[in-house]
């Protein structure tokens, strides 16, 4: 197959559409990043990659903590404006109709609208060039119980999840296979047992 070969550059998709939160609940701020992702599994270990010019980067470099929202097709037009607006000049979450509540171990708020929240602690700050990775632990997840059943399993295929890739916003889409499902052996029925009579 012809490939055809570009200089390096930031092509990966899809990624979150992240909706990251920041300040307190009294004086919250948002901002879109798809610059995130998982680092590390012990400790959890994340990180969003931010440009120094942004309002959001002033707030966490100071307060160490932030919040990693996930998103869903039903507030992405509001996580998009988010994205381009600055905290500088308007309270975006109240524009977009967007409610924040109290996070458990940083003092960020969490995205009520949001599936799933990572609340997150800055371990490192890492100069990169047009951004700088925040790295940082993940001290405690919030995750909406309306998509939590009865046995305890988290089903976010459910909530709509949103993703960005390469300037556009996607709806995920259906499943193709789960984690280790190319290995796993298929169950083998028992065969009929005949009856003393051959019946």
């Amino acid at each position: 197959m012809a490939k055809v070969f570009w200089n390096g550059s930031a092509l990966m998709g899809p990624v979150p559409a992240a909706l990251v939160t920041c300040g307190t609940v009294e004086h919250p701020n948002a901002v879109t990043v798809a610059w995130t992702g998982i680092t590390c599994t012990h400790p959890p270990m994340t990180y969003i990659s931010l440009r120094p010019s942004r309002y959001s980067y002033e707030i966490i470099e100071k307060s160490g903590e932030f919040v990693i929202n996930l998103t869903t097709t039903a507030i992405c037009r509001q996580v998009d404006f988010c994205g381009v607006k600055s905290g500088r000049d308007l309270d975006k979450l109240k524009a977009c109709g967007l409610h924040v509540a109290a996070a458990r171990g940083v003092s960020a708020p969490l995205l009520e609208e949001s599936p799933l929240s990572l609340s997150c602690v800055v371990k490192q700050k890492i100069p990169l060039g047009t951004h700088d990775m925040f790295l940082a632990e993940i001290v405690s997840v919030a995750a909406d119980e309306k998509y939590i059943d009865s046995k305890g399993k988290l089903n976010l295929q459910q909530s709509g999840l949103a993703a960005y890739a390469h300037g556009e916003y996607f709806a995920l889409g259906r499943k193709v296979g789960s984690f280790g499902y190319s290995v796993k052996k298929k169950k083998t029925h028992p065969k009929p047992q005949k009856s003393k009579n051959g019946r």
